[in-house]
């Protein structure tokens, strides 16, 4: 497959990803949760990459604000996942004292 076709289906699937997460969100298939956020991570970098390459500059400064959206947003699921874990064995050990 040559570099231009490469690029080519990059931008496709990275615009595919994108639809599909906001379509599933929008039709509450999914949350705003991890499913939501990795489907906006691959369309911002796939069609990054694809603006870069074809120099659409805007194109590529909104995908990498989405990407550092989407990255803070998995941070975020990730530190209350951690803090939801954390709070849930502090409980289960308050509620068998001597473990």
């Amino acid at each position: 497959m040559s570099s231009e076709l490469l690029v080519e289906v990059a931008g496709w699937l990275g615009a595919t990803a994108l639809l599909l997460a906001y379509g599933l969100l929008s039709s509450g298939r999914i949350a705003a949760g991890t499913t939501y956020q990795l489907l906006n991570l691959v369309g911002a970098v796939a069609l990054a990459v694809n603006g870069v390459v074809h120099r659409a500059l805007p194109s590529v400064a909104v995908n990498v604000v989405w990407l550092i959206i989407g990255l803070a947003a998995l941070r975020g699921l990730a530190g209350r996942r951690r803090h939801a874990r954390h709070r849930a064995e502090t409980h289960d050990e308050r509620a068998q004292p001597g473990r």
